[in-house]
């Protein structure tokens, strides 16, 4: 038990202070600003934080979310980032059935949480997040091949007499089949492409109805990155998510007069929130909806 809980919280202080390097990538990455350079500012002041002033949540609560130098605010968003982040890694810990799993859910959450706060404030979804986490994602599914058993994960894919027709070529009795390592690397493969093609053609084709733009590339990019970390089905349980969050903000914000139809909504964020919602539950509840055709 108390080895337990203190993974948890060592978790959770490891999320705090990706949290806040988190903050970094999300004030820059949109301004196309380096993350490495230069240290971090106070954005009223300019005035470089001291690394007293920057240590994750505490900081904030002790200078009361103002700057030491001009005494302006400090967004919330900053510590509620690092919060979340270390929130997400210990939850992480708790649910992940291996080393693996639980590095797959902190990429995945440390991802998604910066581009549904960048989205949300810029509407830009940063190649730097979409496209390095379909790297990423690959690379996790690579290094799950290596402890795959014995024929654990093949797949049959033809049960018959194979006919060589080549010069002293006999009939070969076995079956044709994808690798264990075949079919999870393959697979992963195709749910990126489809997931990325769902979403484009779908804003193809609002945009040969409507005469405009109504999504940007980059949900199309980030569906695919939540197809690398997770698969294809998973990833569409996550749009489904997203855009059933989507629509409830939409009806909100009309039935205030806030909004019209023409008004612009940062779906990405909704799409990484429901990213976030399959990474927990999505293999679950993916689990049960086809057990009911069954």
């Amino acid at each position: 038990m108390f080895v337990a809980t203190l993974f948890f919280v060592l978790a959770f202080f490891l999320g705090l202070l990706l949290g806040s390097f988190l903050n970094v990538c999300i004030a820059r990455l949109p301004r196309y600003e380096s993350i490495i350079s230069p240290r971090s500012r106070c954005g009223s002041c300019g005035h470089a934080i001291r690394w007293y002033d920057n240590i994750p949540l505490l900081s904030c609560a002790v200078l009361r979310a103002k700057c030491r130098d001009c005494g302006g605010r400090i967004s919330l968003v900053y510590p509620a980032v690092e919060l979340v982040t270390g929130v997400w890694f210990a939850v992480a810990v708790y649910l992940g059935a291996g080393a693996l799993q639980i590095a797959t859910l902190w990429a995945a959450g440390f991802l998604l949480i910066g581009l549904a706060v960048m989205d949300w404030q810029t509407q830009l979804l940063p190649d730097g997040f979409t496209l390095t986490g379909i790297l990423l994602g690959m690379m996790l599914v690579c290094t799950r091949t290596i402890f795959l058993g014995p024929h654990e994960g093949d797949v049959l894919l033809a049960k018959h007499h194979i006919e060589l027709r080549a010069p002293g070529a006999t009939h070969d009795g076995g079956n044709i089949f994808l690798t264990g390592s075949e079919s999870l690397i393959y697979g992963r493969m195709a749910a990126i492409a489809g997931a990325f093609l769902l979403l484009f053609a779908i804003r193809a084709l609002y945009k040969l109805v409507r005469k405009r733009d109504g999504m940007g590339l980059g949900d199309a990019k980030l569906l695919a990155m939540i197809a690398a970390f997770l698969g294809f089905a998973p990833a569409l349980f996550a749009l489904f998510v997203g855009v059933c969050a989507a629509t409830l903000y939409a009806v909100g914000l009309l039935l205030r007069g806030k909004a019209s139809g023409a008004t612009r909504l940062p779906f990405g964020s909704f799409l990484a929130v429901g990213g976030m919602v399959s990474a927990l539950y999505g293999q679950a509840v993916v689990a049960w909806y086809t057990s009911l055709f069954r």
